[in-house]
């Protein structure tokens, strides 16, 4: 028997534009199909029934998932006041309604309450692991998966429209693990009605946003030609609000062998004025990135090498 193929050596970022339907891991399966991608991975999961900006890291890029992962993320949902369901968003049973119905002035009292470091339970259908087996898992199953509390942070939380007595749409920039589900739970709950997301759509993950994106179908019929490699981003993109030091070709050796390398370039001695130890710095050699690095007295110590 022949060895399968692994793809082709292809690194840097997609910005998929997800259509509502299918799930993130399908997305980006399809995304490396095009592209005949040897490896792929995505930084922050989108659920099916959720749209928007859906970042996909191929080859080296994956390895710097984990900085995406922590940015800032914005989204758009809509709120469907007077029923609760069980997914807290439009495909779960309903569990829950009230005649209760929140006007403009109500609903804009209620969010500096939800600004800031709030607790917040996630849903009961997640991805969160309890003794080893995912949250909706045990609720798929009539489990009640004992979920608990924890500090989020939301940064902006803004009433977009009342478009109807039934319905108001949001604007939300936040920080890592906020659910816009659990969100509009609470929201509705201070505001002594229930509620769900009706519809929820990803505007921005870090420096990527909608202007950058490319829809799923576009994307998927471009095939394995030069216009679907037109739209992948450097993999540096994604640490652009990262400080940047500048290395030479002997010192990037050094750091892809797992060696620290000193910092002694007056460039480089005023980007690390101000950081303390333990800052993350990338290191470039010829306007490549090489590795994200520690900085740990006059030393840069490699955290994650690239090697493209």
């Amino acid at each position: 028997m022949g060895r399968r193929r692994k793809g082709r050596k292809i690194n840097g970022w997609v910005i998929l534009d997800k259509p509502a339907g299918i799930s993130s891991a399908h997305a980006v399966a399809r995304v490396r199909r095009t592209l005949d991608a040897a490896k792929a991975g995505h930084a922050g999961t989108l659920d099916p029934l959720a749209t928007g900006i859906l970042p996909v890291a191929l080859g080296e890029a994956t390895k710097t998932i984990t900085y995406l992962v922590e940015a800032s993320k914005s989204y758009r949902f809509t709120v469907r006041w007077g029923i609760a369901t069980a997914t807290d968003d439009a495909e779960g049973a309903v569990v829950a309604r009230s005649d209760g119905r929140p006007d403009g002035p109500a609903i804009r009292a209620a969010l500096p309450a939800f600004t800031g470091e709030i607790s917040q339970t996630p849903p009961a259908f997640s991805a969160i692991k309890i003794d080893g087996k995912r949250a909706y898992a045990i609720a798929r199953a009539d489990g009640d998966p004992k979920l608990q509390p924890r500090k989020v942070r939301i940064d902006c939380l803004e009433l977009e429209e009342v478009v109807d007595e039934d319905h108001a749409t949001f604007l939300v920039t936040c920080g890592k693990g906020t659910y816009m589900r659990a969100l509009a739970r609470d929201l509705a709950r201070a505001l002594g009605t229930v509620g769900h997301v009706a519809e929820l759509r990803r505007t921005a993950v870090g420096p990527f946003n909608e202007e950058m994106a490319i829809s799923l179908e576009e994307f998927a019929s471009l095939g394995h030609s030069e216009a679907a490699l037109g739209h992948l981003l450097a993999v540096e993109t994604v640490l652009d609000d990262i400080p940047a030091l500048a290395v030479t070709e002997s010192e990037a050796s050094r750091l892809r062998a797992g060696q620290p390398v000193p910092v002694i370039r007056s460039a480089n001695q005023e980007r690390i004025r101000d950081l303390a130890d333990g800052a993350v710095l990338c290191a470039l050699s010829n306007g490549k990135l090489v590795a994200y690095t520690r900085l740990e007295g006059r030393q840069v110590h490699p955290v994650r090498v690239l090697n493209h």
